[in-house]
């Protein structure tokens, strides 16, 4: 007897978890902005076929790029001058740091 109680739970079971299967939000409208990170994303993937520049760019010259490559290839290449990108200046602090 008790399969068959069993069996019937089941059944009402699912019935009533089908019940629960429709989404109330799925008939209302998506907010203004749904998925605006999602196409914000692909477009910052794609190239401006015509781009404008405000300025052009910096000048080249092929010679001084062919004399690079050949200091480069001679193991002679121009070493940069040294450049510290931070700057230490020693301080004093003027509270001992401790409470009575």
């Amino acid at each position: 007897m008790n399969s068959k109680r069993g069996q019937w739970l089941a059944l009402a079971a699912v019935t009533l978890l089908a019940a629960c299967d429709q989404d109330v939000k799925s008939t209302a409208a998506p907010p203004a902005a749904f998925g605006e990170a999602n196409r914000q994303t692909m477009l910052a993937q794609v190239v401006d076929p015509d781009p404008a520049y405000d300025d052009a760019g910096p000048a080249t010259s092929a010679g001084k790029a062919a004399q690079a490559a050949e200091r480069y290839r001679k193991d002679a290449v121009k070493r940069p001058d040294k450049v510290r990108s931070t700057s230490v200046s020693s301080g004093s602090s003027t509270g001992s740091g401790t409470t009575q």
